[in-house]
C-alpha cells in the first residue's frame, strides 16, 4: 500500500483521504481543507488539493452519471475509495486543462490500488481512458478554424431541449433540489443558481467600500448585517443570537460604535474560534461573547433593541463554498431545522424591547426555512425591506447602479446564486404588535 501510494503526489494523496472523510460524515470540506494535514503540503499543492476536493464535490453527481455509462454493467455499486479515485480521474480530465490526462489516470490507478483495492485498477484504468478519449474527440470537433486552439469547457454544453432532471444532472445538483428551486423561483433562475454553484464563490461586487478593517465575508451575508444596522441604527443593545463565525457580527460592531453588542451562539468550540476572530478588529473589544441557546430567552439578560438572528439552516444558498451539503441533505431534514428555527425565533423574540427590531435570516433557498418560519410567528408586523435597502443606497454603502430592489420577494430580503453576485440569503425585519 505504501509503495503504490508514495507514486501519488502528496496533492491528490491528501485529496482522495479528505473526500473520504467528507463522505465518511468526519468532517466538513472547509475545516479539513485548513487542517494541519494540508498546512504541511506546499502552496503549489495546498492549491491542487483544493481544486480537486472542491471540484469533485461540486462535480460529483454528474462525474458519476457520465462514469457509470461507460460501465459494463451501469447498475454495480462501486466501492467508496474506487469511487472516489473514479471522481478524481474523471473531473482532473473533464475540469483541469493544465493536468496532463496521463497523470490524472496512473495516479488515480495508483489511488485506486494504495486504496486496498487492487482487483478494480483495471477497471478504474478502462474507463477514465474512455473518459479521455471522449474528451479529445470533443476538442477536435471544437478546434477553432481560425486559429487552431482548441475551445476550453468550463461545464458541459447544454441541449436545445433539456428537461430539469436533466440540467440538474449536468450541473451536479440532486434532482429534488432543483426541482424545488423551478417551482420557488423558476426554470431560467433555477438554471442560474446550479450554474452559479459549479463556480469559485464571486468575488463581491455590492458594496462601495471593501478591504480595510472590514472582515471578509460574502456580500450576502454582509448585506444582512448592513440591514439589520439600517433596521435600528441608534440601538444601544444589541444581541447577535447566532453568532458564529462572526463576521455579521463584526459589521454590527463596526456600524453601531455606541451599542452594548452580545454574540452568542450554541457552540463553544465554534464561538471560541469567533472570539479569537474578533481580536484582530480594534472595534470589536465592546463585543461580549458567552454561550447560550437563543432558543431559551432566559440563557441571556435583559432585552435589546436590535437582535439579528441568523439561525444554522440547511445551508442551499452556499452551495458554491460548501458543495457537499447537496450530498447530505435530504428534503426531509429541512422540517426538522424548521422546528429548531421557529423555536429560536420565539426566543429572541422574548428578548425584544418595545419598539426594538428582530431581523430573522438564513443562508437557506427553501420556504420551509424561510417564509414558513415567520409566518408560523404570530403578534409581530413586517418593517419593509425596500425602504431600509433603499437608505443603505442613500448612504453610499451600496455600490451605485446596484438593482436592490431586484433583491426583495414578498416584502423580504432574497438573493439567488448567479442572480444577484452573492450567496442565497433570505432576511425579514419584525417589530411586536
Amino acid at each position: 500500500m505504501q509503495a503504490a501510494m508514495a507514486k501519488v503526489t502528496p496533492a491528490r494523496v491528501a485529496a482522495f483521504e479528505i473526500l473520504k472523510q467528507v463522505g465518511e460524515g468526519k468532517g466538513h470540506s472547509d475545516e479539513l481543507l485548513h487542517s494541519a494535514r494540508v498546512d504541511g503540503l506546499s502552496p503549489e499543492d495546498r492549491n491542487l488539493t483544493t481544486a480537486l476536493v472542491m471540484g469533485v464535490l461540486r462535480w460529483q453527481i454528474a462525474l458519476d452519471a457520465r462514469m457509470r455509462s461507460l460501465f459494463q454493467r451501469p447498475e454495480q455499486r462501486l466501492a467508496e475509495p474506487v469511487a472516489i479515485a473514479l471522481r478524481l480521474g474523471a473531473f482532473q480530465l473533464l475540469h483541469l486543462e493544465r493536468i496532463p490526462a496521463h497523470a490524472a489516470l496512473s495516479e488515480s490507478v495508483e489511488l485506486c490500488r494504495a486504496a486496498g483495492e487492487p482487483h478494480a485498477a483495471g477497471m478504474v484504468n478502462a474507463v477514465l481512458r474512455k473518459v479521455a478519449a471522449a474528451k479529445a474527440s470533443s476538442q477536435n470537433r471544437n478546434l477553432s478554424a481560425d486559429s487552431g486552439q482548441v475551445a476550453e469547457r468550463q461545464e458541459p454544453a447544454a441541449p436545445l431541449i433539456e428537461s430539469v432532471a436533466s440540467f440538474a444532472e449536468r450541473l451536479g445538483h440532486p434532482r429534488w433540489m432543483v426541482e424545488r428551486w423551478v417551482k420557488e423561483y423558476g426554470r431560467e433562475a433555477a438554471l442560474k443558481i446550479c450554474a452559479a454553484d459549479q463556480k469559485e464563490p464571486a468575488e463581491g461586487g455590492m458594496f462601495s467600500e471593501r478591504g480595510g478593517d472590514l472582515p471578509q465575508m460574502d456580500d450576502g451575508s454582509r448585506l444582512v448585517a448592513e440591514l439589520a444596522v439600517a433596521a435600528m441604527p441608534r440601538a444601544r443593545r444589541v444581541w447577535d443570537c447566532c453568532a458564529a463565525p462572526g463576521g455579521k457580527t463584526l459589521i454590527l460592531a463596526r456600524r453601531l460604535d455606541l451599542a452594548e453588542i452580545i454574540a452568542s451562539d450554541v457552540s463553544a468550540k465554534r464561538l471560541a474560534q469567533m472570539e479569537a476572530r474578533l481580536q484582530r478588529y480594534a472595534y470589536a473589544d465592546r463585543v461580549r461573547v458567552t454561550v447560550a441557546d437563543a432558543a431559551d430567552a432566559k440563557s441571556v439578560e435583559g432585552n435589546f433593541d436590535l437582535i439579528l438572528c441568523d439561525v444554522p439552516c440547511s445551508g442551499t444558498g452556499t452551495l458554491a463554498g460548501n458543495p457537499e451539503i447537496r450530498h447530505r441533505l435530504k428534503v426531509e431534514d429541512l422540517a426538522r431545522q424548521a422546528e429548531r428555527q421557529r423555536a429560536i425565533l420565539k426566543g429572541a423574540l422574548q428578548r425584544l424591547a418595545p419598539g426594538g427590531r428582530l431581523v430573522y435570516s438564513t443562508c437557506s433557498l427553501e420556504p420551509e426555512e424561510c417564509e414558513r418560519v415567520v409566518a408560523a410567528i404570530g403578534g409581530v408586523r413586517r418593517v419593509a425591506v425596500d425602504t431600509l435597502l433603499a437608505e443603505l443606497d442613500e448612504q453610499g454603502i451600496l455600490l451605485d447602479g446596484l438593482e436592490a430592489g431586484s433583491m426583495v420577494r414578498g416584502g423580504a430580503l432574497r438573493t439567488l446564486p448567479g442572480v444577484h453576485g452573492c450567496d442565497g440569503f433570505y432576511a425579514v425585519v419584525l417589530e411586536r404588535e
